[in-house]
């Protein structure tokens, strides 16, 4: 399709997929006046709703390369998308800083180094004698626990996220069908969309932002694109607030790889993305909280209000996540791992860069 930039208000562009990352390229593309079709037979149980919502984005060790970049121009993005998006849900917000612990002392000289060689001020390391540290040494019954602190990484609600788009989505008559696509294929110059129940949707672009089902749909346009399921799995665990003090403890850390959230004085999450399965153990509780040579007693107690899981894809054989232009007017927007919720405004504003160019 070529025409100059007065045709977006002429645009139809149909996502596939209504997660954040499909989410955001509609808000993108809203914004610049095309007209948008979200489609997702089922809504509430995409991958993104078991997102815990981390932004690692200054504590990537790898300052350099595509993902450095992505997260580099995100980390920028954030800050202005919240103050946009607070019009809509003026309780949104990031919260920090941000906390990397382990008990590999090898690991913590690399983040010594990493910290030394960066010269960020907003991340330090934490001393032995630092609060934190005594705190977090203290309730889990450790001694060997240190690490960094990111003054600018942080979390957003991933559940409040999602809500504050649809309300963005739905404000801005974003038209959202709740269908599944089996089949797209290329028309003319239009790209065509057919359901299950066989209806058929004409539009101008199609953005495949549906995870692990994307593979189907282009299978038969002949991309070797391969993506394999990651289980994300979390729980909310109630304690005996009597035995340990969870508000003396950051609000958000990471341990050995699990994520930890502190809710309220007898309330925690965990979670972590690392199983290349669909189906979670029978035993979430172990895996979840296996981060520590010995768990402390008050964990261990620790009764399960709650536990969810979503599948994400991860690319095989090249890096993640993958954004690429298929075919004229066909663009894939997916395979982003563990680092979906980070990345969506660079991912949004390259996919709308791309859509801009091939119209204009």
């Amino acid at each position: 399709m070529k025409g100059s930039k007065e045709n977006f208000k002429k645009a139809h562009i149909v996502i596939i997929g209504s997660g954040i990352i499909g989410k955001f390229n509609a808000l993108e593309l809203s914004e610049l006046g095309f007209q948008i079709t979200i489609i997702d037979p089922v809504q509430i149980q995409n991958s993104s709703n078991a997102a815990l919502g981390l932004l690692m984005g200054n504590m990537y060790q790898k300052r350099r390369g595509r993902s450095w970049d992505l997260r580099k121009q995100s980390i920028e993005l954030w800050p202005e998308w919240i103050t946009f998006l607070q019009k809509y849900n003026n309780e949104l917000n990031i919260e920090k800083p941000l906390i990397q612990l382990t008990t590999n002392e090898e690991k913590f000289k690399k983040l010594e180094k990493f910290i030394y060689e960066t010269n960020d001020t907003n991340l330090r390391i934490l001393e032995r004698d630092s609060k934190f540290i005594k705190n977090i040494n203290k309730a889990f019954h450790a001694k060997n626990i240190k690490g960094m602190i990111s003054f600018k990484d942080g979390r957003i609600n991933a559940m409040s996220l999602l809500k504050t788009l649809d309300k963005y989505l739905k404000y801005n008559k974003v038209n959202f069908l709740k269908e599944e696509i089996i089949k797209i294929r290329k028309s003319n110059n239009h790209w065509i969309s057919r359901t299950r129940n066989n209806e058929e949707i004409k539009s101008d672009m199609v953005i495949l932002c549906n995870s692990l089902k994307t593979v189907d749909l282009i299978g038969n346009l002949s991309h070797n694109i391969k993506l394999q399921p990651v289980l994300g799995q979390a729980m909310a665990v109630y304690i005996n607030d009597a035995e340990v003090d969870l508000l003396s403890l950051p609000k958000i850390f990471n341990i050995n790889g699990k994520n930890i959230i502190i809710k309220s004085k007898n309330k925690l999450i965990i979670g972590s993305t690392d199983e290349c399965t669909t189906k979670p153990e029978e035993n979430t509780f172990k895996k979840l909280t296996n981060f520590l040579d010995e768990k402390p007693s008050w964990l261990i107690k620790g009764k399960i209000s709650k536990k969810w899981f979503g599948i994400r894809s991860r690319p095989v054989g090249e890096p993640s996540p993958i954004m690429k232009n298929l075919e004229d007017g066909l663009i894939i927007c997916t395979g982003f791992y563990k680092n979906g919720i980070l990345l969506a405004p660079a991912c949004a504003k390259w996919v709308a860069t791309e859509i801009k160019n091939y119209i204009s």
